[in-house]
């Protein structure tokens, strides 16, 4: 769905800022592997393995299957129009908020880049928070903050350490993650056909019993309307923030030019692949009306691949894919941690925050920003004083509502890329895919919608919260906060950049072109055949 053209550009360039110490700025640590790994497993987390129960629960197995397609699709839009302008200017500390202060205006970057800073600070505790619901489930009797202060600690640690050690972990850390769901499509399979221990053929029993499609709140066609409206919602809570975190890591990628394309073109098929075949499976091994899905309705229960084995009779399996999933909201944590450190660097690059966090170690570790986002960890310990449930709910209304101001913003600044590019006659693109412009213009009306949608249960009088109307739409008002500051206090900026004025000019580019080939004349070596899921 894209190509890819050689462009030569020298790379006898100043740092982007003149504060910014030869040296002393991020280092391009993350090679070929790495970056391929990250973008497929770097955000899988609790998100698909637990709360898609709760998604089950709600929309019944047809809604789960029906939204999670459409929100692949055109969470796939925001791929690839962020890989058009990251391709293109893959400078040192590169994020949606600094290509926004670049290419829209000075307070739109300012704005979604603090938004980026506090979501991502909020989702680092928010997966150690749903790793602590999954050790809860051993019952374990440590007192659960042990476990939240061993999480953070590792979580820190890893962020402290120069960017090809957090590379090399989170590949592996992906890489258990593509197993253990390959190995729970085969369970699947198997208890599909009848392999389980008691030799019961699923096939598709549960899209009869329960049913395909859930009510909810109401009854009759009205409530299942209701009910693929709060599916749909929810089935964006697992893509959260991926494109975003595919594109924070061009600054420290080895050869973007030519890895970031590479991931980006297979980013659909491995999500049509692991995402899709997972929701899928969901429906045939787990009922949508079982109780441990969402602990008796009081909040995130368990993975419906564990009740399902659970209910199967298959001993032990069931604390082994626990195991995993802890894993694998560590890893996330570690994903989200690593994000926000680098989200807060961009805003210091972009002159919208203190240069002070500008500072890096020789190994290209903004120790500062690692420092200010650990203050965020202590988020998790909410969990000393109220059920893991409630918190886990709290947290995925944060995240799902930032998510969509993200994804209208990213259409903004693809758009208004795109409009610059056009006035001043730049065609040779290094990426550039067949599902743009459209894709962002769809996304620029549907992305809001969903921003409004978010959290829209609540408004049914048996459903009226206060704390879960403020969890649910505190993100537009903050990112308003944002904005409508920074255009006070600098009210001579203008309000969009004239786009034959916007500067396009490619900086900080040293090690973007360099590749070590993998084929010899052409031809791939036999073996390598094996890579070929994280290239």
């Amino acid at each position: 769905m894209g190509t890819e053209k050689e462009i030569n550009i020298s790379s006898d360039v100043e740092p982007a800022r003149a504060d910014v110490k030869p040296g002393e700025t991020t280092k391009r640590g993350l090679k070929s592997r790495h970056a391929q790994m990250l973008a497929l497993g770097g955000t899988i987390g609790t998100a698909l393995f637990v709360s898609t129960g709760q998604t089950l629960a709600k929309g019944g197995p047809a809604f789960l299957l029906g939204t999670f397609l459409f929100m692949s699709v055109v969470v796939y839009t925001v791929v690839t129009a962020l890989t058009e302008i990251a391709t293109w200017m893959p400078v040192s500390g590169s994020s949606v908020s600094y290509y926004a202060n670049r290419v829209v205006s000075p307070s739109f970057g300012f704005a979604t880049g603090w938004l980026y800073v506090y979501c991502l600070g909020i989702l680092a505790p928010y997966e150690v928070t749903a790793a602590s619901l999954v050790i809860s489930y051993w019952h374990s009797t440590i007192n659960i903050g042990v476990w939240i202060t061993v999480m953070i600690v590792v979580v820190v640690a890893l962020n402290s350490l120069p960017v090809r050690f957090y590379g090399e972990s989170e590949f592996w850390f992906a890489s258990l993650k593509v197993i253990m769901m390959a190995g729970l499509l085969v369970v699947s399979v198997v208890l599909f056909f009848g392999g389980g221990p008691d030799h019961d053929r699923l096939g598709f029993r549960y899209w009869h019993h329960p049913g395909a499609a859930n009510e909810y709140i109401l009854d009759g066609n009205t409530g299942r309307l209701i009910s693929l409206l709060a599916t749909l919602v929810l089935a964006a809570l697992p893509f959260t923030f991926a494109p975003e975190f595919l594109i924070l890591t061009t600054g420290e990628m080895a050869a973007p030019r030519q890895t970031l394309p590479k991931a980006a073109r297979r980013y659909i098929y491995r999500i049509l692949f692991f995402y899709i075949s997972s929701v899928l499976a969901i429906g045939v091994i787990c009922p949508s009306n079982d109780p441990a899905l969402t602990s008796g309705g009081k909040g995130a229960g368990a993975s419906p691949f564990v009740v399902a084995i659970k209910n199967a009779g298959i001993p032990v399996l069931d604390s082994v894919i626990n195991a995993g999933i802890l894993i694998s909201a560590w890893s996330s944590g570690n994903s989200f941690f690593y994000m926000a450190t680098r989200s807060l660097y961009s805003q210091a690059l972009a002159g919208n925050a203190p240069s002070w966090f500008l500072a890096c170690t020789k190994g290209g570790v903004p120790y500062r920003c690692v420092m200010a986002i650990a203050l965020f960890c202590p988020l998790a310990y909410l969990n000393l004083s109220s059920s893991s449930a409630v918190v886990f709910n709290w947290f995925i209304n944060f995240t799902n509502e930032s998510a969509f101001i993200s994804w209208t913003c990213c259409c903004i600044v693809h758009l208004r890329f795109r409009k610059a590019c056009k006035a001043q006659n730049i065609t040779n693109l290094p990426y550039s895919s067949k599902l743009q412009p459209w894709g962002s213009y769809f996304g620029i009306v549907f992305f809001p919608f969903l921003a409004l949608l978010n959290g829209f249960d609540v408004f049914f009088p048996e459903n009226w919260s206060t704390s879960s109307f403020f969890t649910a739409y505190v993100g537009i008002p903050l990112f308003l906060a944002f904005y409508v500051g920074h255009r006070i206090y600098n009210r001579s900026d203008p309000w969009l950049y004239d786009p034959a004025s916007v500067d396009l000019s490619v900086d900080d580019v040293e090690g973007i072109l360099e590749e070590v080939p993998r084929t010899v004349d052409g031809k791939r070596k036999w073996w390598q055949f094996v890579t070929l899921l994280w290239e």
